[in-house]
C-alpha cells in the first residue's frame, strides 16, 4: 500500500469547542471520517496544523477558518471486520477499485448488531485483507453506501487515492447514480396535491425535482426527516417509467447522497416505496385490484423497493469516464411482473 494519505479540513466560522466535533462538521460527506474517528485520530497525534504542529487535545481552541491536515494512518489489520467467503457479484475489478452489485439484506459496514456477514467482510476474504485504509478498521475501502435493504451497485477504492479521487467526485456531486424505485401511487406534474408540496418542482421531460433539507428525526434517532432550519441540503430527481395507476416505477437520479435521501423524499411527497418499513406507511396499497397471488407478493416484499441500477464516475487512476449497470434482482421483477397485471 501506498503512503498514508493527508487530509485538509477548513473549518466554518462557528467552529465546536471541541476540535472532534469541529473538523466532524467539514468532513467531505463522502470521506468516511465520523466524529469518534476523529476523536481516536486526534489523541493519537494524526491531526496537525499547516504549520506541522501535532495537535492530540480535543478541546484544542480551534479559529473560524483553520486549517488543519488529518494524515491517515495505514490500516494494517482491521479487527472486528474480519474476513469472510461470502460470495461476491464483482461487476468490475482492476487494481485500484472494484464496483460490486449488493443483495438487498446485506450491510456494507460491521455496526453494533451487524458485526459479520457484511460487504466488508466479503471483501476482506475477496481481497486479502488489502483494502484503502481512509475509512478506519470497520470501514475499509468505503467510499459511498447504500442501505442494507436497497439492492444495487457499489464502488469501493482499493487504494488510499482511489478512495480520495472517488470522494471528491462524491462531494462535488459529479457522480451518476441513477436508481430504480417502486412507489405507491404514482407521482406525477398533474397531481395538484405534488405541486403544493415544500420543495417540489417539475423539469422538462416530466421530471420532478424535490430538493429539501434532511436531518435526523427529533425523536427517532433511527430515522431522518425533512427538516426546514437544519440539517444537509439534498436533492432527487425523478419521471415515471411505468404508471401501474395504484403505483409506479420510478427513475431516479441522486444529486446529494444523504441517508436514506429516496425514502424520505418520496414519503415526504406522499409516495412512500412499497415495502418500506421506515417510510412507506402513509400510503395503502389497494387491496381489490389484485388477486390473492398478487396480494401476497405485495404483503411479502418485505423491503423498500429501490434498487441502484447504474454508476458512472471518472477512473481515479487512469481519467477515463465508467459507467456501470446492473438488472433488478428477481423479487423486484416479480413485484413488478404483479403491478402490470
Amino acid at each position: 500500500m501506498s503512503e498514508p494519505l493527508t487530509i485538509i479540513l477548513t473549518l466554518g466560522d462557528s467552529p465546536a469547542p471541541r476540535l472532534d466535533k469541529a473538523l466532524a462538521g467539514v468532513v467531505p460527506e463522502n470521506v468516511t471520517l465520523s466524529r469518534s474517528r476523529l476523536g481516536k485520530l486526534i489523541q493519537a497525534g494524526a491531526v496537525q496544523t499547516m504549520d506541522g504542529t501535532v495537535i492530540d487535545n480535543l478541546k484544542y481552541k480551534a479559529q473560524a477558518g483553520q486549517e488543519f491536515k488529518v494524515v491517515m494512518p495505514k490500516v494494517e489489520d482491521y479487527e472486528n471486520a474480519q474476513p469472510e467467503d461470502i460470495p461476491l457479484d464483482v461487476v468490475f475489478e482492476d487494481e485500484h477499485l472494484i464496483v460490486v452489485n449488493k443483495p438487498a439484506g446485506m450491510v456494507v459496514h460491521p455496526a453494533p448488531g451487524s458485526e459479520t456477514g457484511t460487504l466488508v467482510n466479503a471483501l476482506l476474504h475477496h481481497f486479502g485483507g488489502d483494502l484503502s485504509g481512509v475509512g478506519g478498521e470497520k470501514r475499509p475501502g468505503i467510499v459511498h453506501r447504500i442501505d442494507k435493504d436497497t439492492s444495487g451497485l457499489l464502488v469501493v477504492a482499493k487504494t488510499d487515492e482511489a478512495h480520495q479521487g472517488l470522494a471528491n467526485q462524491f462531494r462535488d456531486h459529479s457522480i451518476s447514480r441513477q436508481y430504480l424505485a417502486i412507489t405507491k401511487g404514482v407521482a406525477q406534474k398533474s397531481d395538484p396535491r405534488l405541486a403544493g408540496q415544500r420543495g417540489v418542482g417539475f423539469e422538462d421531460g416530466g421530471v420532478i425535482r424535490i430538493g429539501t433539507n434532511i436531518a435526523r428525526h427529533k425523536t427517532d434517532r433511527k430515522r431522518m426527516a425533512v427538516v426546514q432550519d437544519a440539517g444537509r441540503h439534498a436533492i432527487t430527481r425523478a419521471r415515471v417509467l411505468e404508471d401501474f395507476d395504484h403505483s409506479a416505477l420510478m427513475e431516479c437520479w441522486l444529486e446529494t447522497g444523504r441517508t436514506h435521501q429516496i425514502r424520505v423524499h418520496f414519503s415526504h411527497i406522499g409516495h412512500g416505496l412499497i415495502g418500506d418499513p421506515i417510510y412507506g406507511h402513509r400510503k395503502q396499497m389497494p387491496q381489490t385490484r389484485f388477486d390473492d397471488t398478487g396480494r401476497a407478493v405485495i404483503q411479502a416484499f418485505n423491503r423498500q423497493a429501490l434498487h441502484a441500477r447504474s454508476l458512472g464516475f471518472v477512473h481515479p487512476a487512469t481519467g477515463a469516464k465508467v459507467e456501470f449497470t446492473c438488472d433488478a434482482p428477481a423479487d423486484f421483477l416479480k413485484l413488478l411482473v404483479v403491478l402490470r397485471k
